[in-house]
This record gives structure tokens, sequence and C-alpha cells, in this order.
């Protein structure tokens, strides 16, 4: 039978790149000793506050249909909080409200892409990337991100690949796999093209409420000069420790979340009342526990690197918010694939590596730092010793 041109345009895009996250869950079924440090998902439960608060809200009925925008108590507390944080005023009408981030990324990129179009995305790129630009049918261009430049997207690159075809530039800030957060100069850079080149800025800021101590954030969002042509995304799922409940949210002009409504209403008319109602009180009251995670992520971070600097021959690029680390595997002459392959098959620690995040990444594995201390410890003394005994065959 016949498919859409949807899924060839989205075909090979997702599955192979989790083939070595997948290979190492086999093993672990199998009883193999595996340390998994690929998937980032909050170290801690969802704080029970916000499971009392969903369940009160189960049990009080709160499972009707949803205003096609999203609840009003929800879309009024998000512009509240988003007119605090980044010192504009918004209102429920600058917000639509999706479950989790990537549908709000689906939908964003229906509203300002299409075929025969071209959108720029700094290269490394979190994995789901290409495939909400090629489902409008718009081409992916790679912008790289460059490790001298802390990975943070360089003005310059992005105007060498400017054409009359481009439409959007998508941020990631903080950034997922490499942890950079764009600078003040970088934003008004980027916003300064934007304006230039008639061009949205889609800004995906999921990681907001887990930037290390010494280091600030700041949203295109907070740019005057560009109010007309940015839009946020963002969810519950990093912050609150809820990745599970599908809560997120997009917000931007009122025109474009006006004219986005039939889109949001023809994929799912809105988000659940009750899960909603949590998510107002988690925003509104803010997180229990980023903090903690953004303690422990900045704390072993910094262990990973101060080990593996001095014990290895390997280089850590310090994270500056996230759950991630990236590891330079280079020096031990090998590029990520073969590297994480065979740690897993010689050490039994899984870590996903830089080719599954883009072209740019083949020096590079990501490791998750959402393992407990202890365990922590048992990878960097595997990692340590695998590239000790790497070192000393290569001699």
């Amino acid at each position: 039978m016949r498919t859409t041109s949807i899924t060839q345009r989205l075909a090979g895009l997702g599955g192979a790149k989790w083939d070595l996250h997948l290979a190492a869950r086999e093993r672990a079924e199998r009883g193999e000793q595996i340390i998994e440090m690929t998937i980032g998902e909050p170290d801690v439960p969802l704080p029970d506050v916000l499971a009392d608060a969903a369940i009160s809200a189960l049990r009080a009925g709160r499972t009707q249909y949803s205003n096609g925008r999203g609840e009003n108590g929800l879309r009024d507390a998000l512009a509240e909080v988003y007119s605090a944080r980044r010192g504009r005023l918004f209102d429920r009408d600058h917000v639509l409200c999706f479950p989790g981030t990537q549908t709000a990324l689906y939908a964003v990129f229906q509203g300002v892409a299409e075929a025969g179009d071209e959108v720029l995305v700094g290269d490394p790129l979190y994995a789901t990337y290409e495939g909400v630009i090629r489902a409008t049918g718009a081409e992916m261009v790679s912008v790289p991100l460059r490790p001298e430049h802390g990975f943070r997207m360089q003005a310059d690159d992005v105007a060498s690949r400017i054409t009359d075809r481009t439409r959007a530039i998508l941020l990631n800030t903080p950034h997922n796999p490499t942890g950079a957060i764009l600078r003040r100069e970088d934003l008004e850079a980027l916003a300064d093209l934007a304006r230039a080149h008639d061009l949205w800025l889609i800004s995906d800021e999921v990681y907001e409420d887990l930037v290390f101590e010494g280091s600030s954030f700041l949203s295109p969002l907070s740019l005057p000069e560009v109010a007309d042509r940015v839009i946020a995304v963002s969810s519950i799922s990093k912050s609150h420790a809820a990745p599970g409940l599908r809560s997120g949210w997009a917000i931007g002009p009122k025109p474009f979340m006006t004219a986005l409504l039939p889109v949001s209403e023809t994929m799912l008319f809105g988000n659940q009342p009750f899960i909603a109602d949590m998510t107002e009180q988690a925003v509104r009251d803010g997180s229990p526990v980023a903090e903690g995670m953004r303690q422990r992520f900045a704390r072993r971070a910094t262990y990973l690197a101060d080990r593996l600097e001095t014990e290895t021959r390997l280089r850590v690029h310090r994270p500056e918010a996230g759950m991630f680390a990236l590891v330079n595997v280079r020096p031990l002459g090998m590029d990520c694939d073969r590297f994480a392959w065979a740690l897993l098959e010689q050490a039994g620690v899984a870590v996903m590596p830089g080719s599954s995040f883009g072209e740019h990444m083949q020096d590079w594995v990501r490791l998750a730092l959402t393992i407990d201390d202890a365990t922590l410890t048992q990878a960097v003394d595997r990692i340590s010793e695998f590239a000790t005994a790497v070192s000393a065959a290569a001699e």
C-alpha cells in the first residue's frame, strides 16, 4: 500500500540514533551489569505535591474537553511568569498549550515553514529537530557549533548559510547535548540577522531551570527589537521531573498564535484539563526539585571532568546547564561510534555517540549526568580503565 510523502521524508530519522542505547538495554535484560548514561531523564520522581494536584483534579472531574488554546488558568499562569522573567508584558493570548515541547515544536514549524523552505539549526542538535522540520517539507540546514566558541551559535556562521529560502533559525538554549548557553551578544547578533532577512527565531528553552551556578540564561523573548518574530517553547518535563506527563507550551506573538490555533485544534484540541491544573500549580509555585538537580548535575560534571582529564587523555566540555556532558575521544585515536561501542562491549558503560546529534560530533560522546553518585563513580572507574588500556595498546 502507498504511504504519503511525509512518511518518506521522515524515513530513517530517529530509530538508528538509539541503536547503542537499545543494545545496552538488551544486555541489561540478559543480566549484564550495564551502567546506562544514554538517556536524559530527571534523577528524581515527580514531586508528591504535583502528583496530588493531578489526582485531585481527576477526582474533581477535570477530564472534559479543553479549550483549543489550552486551559485559561494555565495560560494566565504562564503569561504572568513569562512577564516577570522576560521583562515584557504577556497575556493568555500569547500562549498555546501542548502535550510537551516536542508537540509544540511540531505545531510551530507547521506555522513557519513549508515545502521549498529552509530552517537553520545548530549542529550538534537534539535528535528530533530534523524530523519536526522535514515534516513540513522544508529542509534543515546545519550551522556548525564550534568547540572554540563554547558550542554557541555564531552569527557569522548563520549569515553564510542564509538564502532566499531561509524562513527560521532554531535555537536551543540552554543547549542539548552541549550544555552551552547563548550570551546576550550572541542573541543580539542573531536577532539582527532575523530582522535583516525577515526570519523567525524559534527558541527551545526546556533546560532554563537547570542553569548551573555562575552561569545565567537570557531568552530572545527578552529582546524587544524581535518581539514580533520570536516563539519560545518549553515544558515541565525537565524542570519539574515530569517527562511522562507531556505538558508544554509555545509563547510568542498574538497574531502567530491565533493563526496557529487551527493547526493545534486539528492536532489535539487542547491539552488534558487535569494535567493543565497540575501544570498551572507547577508554574505558579516553581519547582521543588530543580535546585537539587542543578547542584547534582553540576557537581557530577565537575567530578567526571576532573577525573577523566587527570587519569586519561580524554577531554571534557564542561556544561553550563542541563543534564549532560560531552567527552572528546579523539585523543585516543577513535571516533565517537568506535569508542562508544567498544566502551559498551568491553566496559559495560553505555554512552551516546556524537553521531546521533549531527555531523559535527564525530569526536565526541554524550554522557547523561542523571545516574546516582555511587554509580557515576563506578562508571568513571570503568571509563578511565578502558581509556588507559586503549592508550597503552596504541603505544
